[in-house]
């Protein structure tokens, strides 16, 4: 299961740099390198290179190479964000109890465990020469920060070192981080391998059914139907558990904490020059992470030669991720692919030490890390490896099992994203990131021409003797991986005939007999909801698009709402006088998740004790087969809603008085949270601006006395868990833009906080007010209001 990292940093750095923190953050300038003139000099430079900010400190870098400009990219971003680039390669490398005590061993041991260190130099050791000099070049121009800073950020001050100097292999950590957030299946495929053992045939494929009804609406004729309610094998389940006379596990204990929440993914859509007003072809793209302050990008545009390319920068990574050539714009959703198995391993008493393979027994590859550990001795860590992989630290029913993952191996990564500079049209786009190794992901793009496509980047494993939704052994070859699908196996589509292609982490139309990439595609409302306000929309302009992604329509809940209505009849209300107050919440809302909109709060929490209730009946048996494990099939509302709209008491865990009594019981279990936790107001009152906020929080914000310093404001926040304006309590956008090729002048890209990591910068929170107000900022820097001329160092 991934690590919650940032809440682990943020009780870690608490303790180790709450006393005495503000008062010593007014730590000396930072001078980004020494000074020759009036120009700063930059080792490795093979020419001048002028880099301007505008009144947001968005860096404008201009070179004759790509080399000088991604020497001063490397420099510029040290300069507002170094300590965020230490956190990244620590946490992806396994050294942060180094500097943040015993607290983060266990989230270092992970990260051991699974060789993430090792691999990371071994890709770099395979990287094309172009792609290594980029990662030099980056190196070269943080290392100029790091020797010459005349004040390091405050947090290296309160904790008391100095960051090492940057080496290429610590920006292929920060690519593997990515990685880890966006393309391990691990909790996905234990899932559903417990699913598999521990329940009949039939509840596994109507829990675990691929296409939910908006998806199967946007599909049309090319899905199948819905496989059948297995009632018979659900009404045995909720027996079985209701004889055994259990009380319901907590929801944690079962489906996860946030189970049904916001996942990570986001939106992307590409809208052909035959829908807008002059021809141009538009791309949108908002991609929804977990958000903390800094935010995990950086803004930048960087000229060199003839190529211009603006968007946002992943700290540590010399690459623009998501932005526009002034030719081609891109965009990335997650693909929630499918890149990593759990190998079965076989082992026998008889031979310890030792496990089969197609070649016969062998012995374990047994290595041992020393992660040092501020504050006490080092620790020992013991790791096994296999020729599939590393074996995992948790055995997966009482077996050990091995990660065949392809950020692991070398030839599953690269950073061929980086020739998108010289992309000139969506064939050519889709050639480069077809053959990318990032994490893999959905690809929008939108071209000069007016042309728009989508495929998918990343290497995706050519499986043989199954199709890796479970875990089986690989021991006897039937079973394995034969490489990765060639880049012209993978699914695109170029100029579809509805002129717009949109993709929200669901399940895209594939031709007959093309590769399975997935089988965790996300809930299709957003997808749906986008697709109809865009076809509702003609002609389009950016400023149509930037509104698309703040729609807050969330008809998903209308189920909820009629189902609660149906119950709180005037019968039912006259025995418990109570649930009054219930209907009048339910009958007030008004369709949105907008601040201001009252009873989401209620249909909201009453769909999670509707979730909670009834999974904790059908999973008590998975649960037995593996009682640590959090089991959270991919898509809960479709088997859930499918299941309540039978109306039958046999297929819940219904009290004595039936189906009625069940859900009234949920709606008031749900009403006494909701007013618990918001001071007792009256529900047909409650806004859920009460209840909808995310905290973007600074590693050391959760201080009292640092909050208000570090954090964002924890304020109302339109938005929910489906809808287009994404929303949770951790995940919202993390970025929103939008662009057409050759008019970026008419562009628009927010994110939250702002440039810089320094607290007592001006751009540590100048753009948090427009992210939050849903208000657009220019894409491209404005006018400069700081210059730096950077020179090659005299010899």
């Amino acid at each position: 299961m991934k690590q919650d990292i940032r809440s682990l940093l943020l009780s870690a750095l608490v303790a180790l740099t709450a006393a005495g923190c503000a008062e010593g953050a007014q730590g000396g300038t930072r001078a980004p390198a020494p000074r020759a003139g009036n120009a700063t000099t930059l080792p490795g430079l093979e020419g001048p290179v002028t880099v301007t900010s505008d009144r947001l400190g968005i860096p404008t870098i201009s070179a004759a190479s790509r080399q000088d400009a991604l020497r001063a990219l490397g420099l510029i971003t040290a300069r507002d964000r170094m300590f965020q680039l230490d956190l990244l390669r620590r946490s992806n490398g396994g050294r942060l109890a180094e500097i943040l005590g015993r607290g983060l061993l266990e989230a270092d041991t992970r990260q051991r465990e699974h060789g993430v260190p090792q691999a990371a130099r071994a890709i770099l050791a395979r990287l094309p020469a172009s792609q290594r000099a980029a990662l030099d070049a980056y190196a070269e121009g943080v290392n100029a920060y790091l020797r010459s800073a005349e004040a390091l950020p405050i947090e290296f001050q309160k904790l008391g070192y100095r960051p090492e100097p940057w080496r290429p292999e610590d920006s292929v950590l920060v690519v593997l981080g990515m990685f880890n957030a966006l393309s391990e299946s691990e909790d996905s495929e234990r899932t559903q391998t417990v699913l598999t053992h521990s329940l009949p045939r039939g509840v596994m494929s109507f829990l675990l059914e691929s296409v939910d009804p908006y998806t199967r609406a946007l599909l049309g004729a090319q899905d199948t139907a819905p496989p059948p309610l297995p009632a018979e094998e659900l009404r045995a389940l909720v027996a079985h558990r209701r004889n055994q006379r259990l009380p319901s596990p907590p929801s944690q204990r079962v489906l996860g904490e946030d189970a049904g929440e916001a996942p990570i993914g986001s939106n992307g859509w590409a809208v052909a020059g035959q829908r807008t007003r002059d021809g141009r072809a538009i791309l949108a793209n908002d991609m929804h992470l977990e958000l903390g302050v800094p935010n995990i990008w950086y803004r930048a545009e960087l000229r060199y030669g003839e190529r211009d390319v603006a968007g946002v920068v992943l700290p540590g990574v010399p690459v623009v991720i998501v932005g526009t050539n002034r030719h081609v714009a891109w965009g990335l959703t997650s693909l929630l692919g499918d890149v990593m198995d759990l190998v079965r391993l076989e082992t026998l008493p008889e031979r310890p030490g030792e496990y089969r393979t197609p070649s016969g027994w062998k012995r374990f590859d047994v290595a041992q890390e020393t992660i040092k550990v501020r504050g006490g001795p080092d620790a020992i860590v013991t790791v096994r490896r296999t020729i599939w992989g590393p074996v995992a630290a948790r055995p997966l029913l009482g077996a050990p099992v091995a990660i065949r993952w392809t950020a692991l191996d070398p030839e599953g990564v690269d950073l061929g994203i980086l020739e998108m500079d010289r992309v000139r049209s969506v064939d050519e786009a889709v050639a480069v990131m077809s053959a990318a190794g990032g994490p893999g992901c959905n690809v929008l793009l939108a071209d000069r021409d007016g042309r728009v496509a989508w495929t998918v980047t990343g290497r995706m494993p050519r499986r043989r003797g199954f199709d890796g939704s479970v875990s089986v052994s690989w021991a006897d070859g039937r079973a394995g991986w034969d490489g990765y699908l060639a880049p012209a196996a993978l699914p695109r589509i170029v100029d579809p005939p509805s002129g717009f292609v949109v993709n929200a982490n669901h399940r895209m139309p594939l031709a007959q007999g093309a590769p399975v990439l997935a089988h965790d595609h996300a809930n299709g409302y957003r997808a749906y909801r986008i697709t109809e306000r865009l076809r509702e929309t003609h002609p389009v302009a950016e400023a149509d698009m930037f509104q698309l992604q703040l729609d807050t329509r969330a008809e998903f809940f209308g189920f909820y709402r009629d189902l609660a209505l149906r119950v709180l009849t005037e019968e039912a209300v006259s025995r418990r006088p109570a649930l009054a107050e219930a209907r009048r919440a339910a009958a007030a809302w008004d369709g949105r998740a907008d601040a201001s909109s009252v009873g989401l709060p209620l249909l909201a929490r009453f769909r999670r004790v509707l979730t909670d209730d009834v999974f904790a009946a059908w999973l008590g048996a998975s649960r037995a087969a593996e009682p640590d494990l959090t089991l959270a099939p991919p898509d809960i509302d479709t088997p859930l809603q499918r299941a309540l709209e039978a109306r039958s008491a046999d297929l819940v865990p219904a009290p004595a008085g039936g189906w009625d009594a069940f859900v009234l019981g949920a709606l008031e279990k749900a009403m006494m949270a909701v007013k618990q936790e918001n001071g007792g107001r009256p529900l047909d009152q409650l806004e859920w601006g009460a209840v909808s906020r995310v905290r973007i929080a600074h590693p050391l914000g959760a201080s009292p006395e640092l909050a208000a310093l570090l954090n964002m404001p924890d304020e109302p926040l339109p938005g929910c868990s489906v809808c287009v304006r994404l929303s949770s309590r951790t995940v919202a956008a993390s970025e929103r833009l939008v662009v057409s090729p050759g008019h970026e002048q008419d562009g628009i890209l927010h994110m939250p906080a702002g440039q810089s990591g320094d607290p007592l910068s001006p751009h540590y929170r100048d753009q948090q007010r427009a992210w939050v107000d849903g208000r657009p900022l220019p894409l491209l820097a404005g006018p400069a209001e700081h210059t730096i001329t950077l020179v090659p160092e005299r010899r």
